[in-house]
């Protein structure tokens, strides 16, 4: 028998809590629910035994290099292996073969030392008594609460195999609308940049020449005001250099921080959602992830207040985690999560209506995923739209840029001599 410590919430949404002693966590879920609780945490407090590591003495010539292997890579999985990795197992388990078998074949042929030791452990924990559920919530920082929580909720519910294909389905959109976002952003970046080296040649190397020539030729007469400006900035990078490296990096380093704090990282998250142009891409695209996460979840079977806290600590905007967080406090007191979305500012109507429709008819997880597709679909059409709109507006604001510095070179020769001009017009 195992410990469980729970925290709960009964029927008026007043939260428990206690602990259990059964066999497992399914058994666990079971009676919290029998006692006409709803559990949002239960987490085993037995302390481990040492006898797990007896399933690794079963092969310890791979144990031993496994073993030396793992502190080289202990870093974090890309979602993108680790999308391919649910999307093979849940194929192996549809197609009827036994989960530890699966595991291990997906662990010989996996290519990336890192995912191919987290998949070994999830082996070993497996073979060792474990359940799947139990191994992924061993390695968090691999599988996060969401990822957890379904298999969990698939193991309960028997149908380990449709969870999974429901998780490796989540991931493959998440990472679809994550490269939508990343190729919006790539173009105006590429661009920045490219104009930022290009200005920096021309102050550096080619503005000072032509003031050199100027001095030259003018015989103490003074510049024009606009070249002045030019060529004063100029020589502050030319014999700053440092400082200006310094200056910028500073900068970072403050704004780094400054994201680190709570209000700094709202303001930050806030302009997102609402700057020009790119703040329609952000929104919607957060949209799509909430939607898409609670609808996932609550189709596996998850309830829905513990759904909700998953929600919220992965939405990945503070604006939308504190609009979630006050739909949890909501639905505690009974009340449904549409009016809150409304009344947030942050979701559109349509998707308060939505989920206000599917709420009334039961069909929440459906109709949140409908709106995701729709917000996925929505992403696709701001992303083409911002990149159409960018790219006259970076060319004009570049030829601005540099048009401006031709013009301040261009000036003293058009004012060196104007007597000469009016000599030959007499003429």
């Amino acid at each position: 028998m195992s410990s469980y410590s729970y925290v709960a919430v009964d029927p008026r949404g007043i939260e428990m809590r206690g602990s259990i002693e059964v066999a497992d966590q399914s058994e666990a879920l079971r009676r919290i629910k029998e006692m006409g609780l709803f559990p949002t945490k239960v987490l085993d407090t037995t302390e481990r035994r040492p006898a797990r590591p007896a399933a690794r003495v079963r092969s310890a010539g791979r144990v031993s290099k496994r073993t030396l292997a793992l502190p080289l890579f202990q870093g974090r999985v890309k979602p993108k292996i680790l999308t391919i990795f649910t999307r093979q197992l849940a194929t192996l388990v549809e197609a009827g073969l036994p989960l530890l078998r699966g595991l291990r074949l997906l662990e010989e042929q996996e290519p990336t030392p890192t995912m191919k030791a987290v998949i070994a452990r999830l082996s070993d924990s497996v073979e060792g008594g474990s359940s799947f559920g139990e191994a992924v919530a061993a390695q968090p920082k691999v599988f996060n609460a969401l990822y957890v929580n379904m298999v969990r909720a698939g193991e309960i519910s028997g149908a380990l195999e449709v969870t999974l294909t429901r998780l490796a389905e989540f991931l493959e959109k998440a990472q679809k609308i994550k490269g939508k976002v990343i190729a919006a952003l790539f173009y105006p970046c590429a661009v920045l940049t490219v104009a930022t080296g290009i200005l920096t040649l021309l102050m550096v190397y080619v503005v000072p020449k032509f003031r050199q020539v100027f001095e030259g030729l003018l015989n103490g007469k003074p510049l024009p005001a606009f070249t002045q400006f030019v060529f004063g900035i100029s020589n502050v990078i030319c014999h700053n250099i440092l400082g200006v490296l310094i200056g910028l990096a500073v900068v970072i380093v403050a704004f780094s921080l400054l994201l680190r704090t709570k209000l700094g990282c709202r303001l930050f998250d806030y302009f997102k959602l609402t700057m020009p142009i790119l703040g329609t891409v952000f929104r919607k695209a957060a949209i799509a992830r909430f939607a898409r996460t609670l609808g996932t979840l609550a189709s596996n079977g998850v309830p829905i207040l513990q759904a909700l806290n998953i929600v919220k600590d992965t939405a990945g905007n503070v604006v939308i985690a504190g609009v979630v967080s006050s739909v949890h406090e909501n639905v505690k007191q009974g009340e449904p999560i549409a009016p809150t979305l409304k009344a947030s500012g942050v979701f559109p109507a349509m998707v308060a209506g939505m989920v206000d429709v599917g709420e009334q008819t039961g069909a929440l997880p459906e109709m949140l995923m409908k709106v995701a597709d729709n917000y996925d679909d929505e992403v696709d059409d701001a992303t083409n739209a911002m990149t159409s709109l960018l790219e006259p507006i970076m060319i004009v604001l570049l030829a601005v840029i540099v048009g401006s510095i031709v013009i301040a070179i261009f000036l003293p020769i058009i004012s060196m001599n104007p007597e000469g001009d009016n000599g030959r017009g007499d003429l």
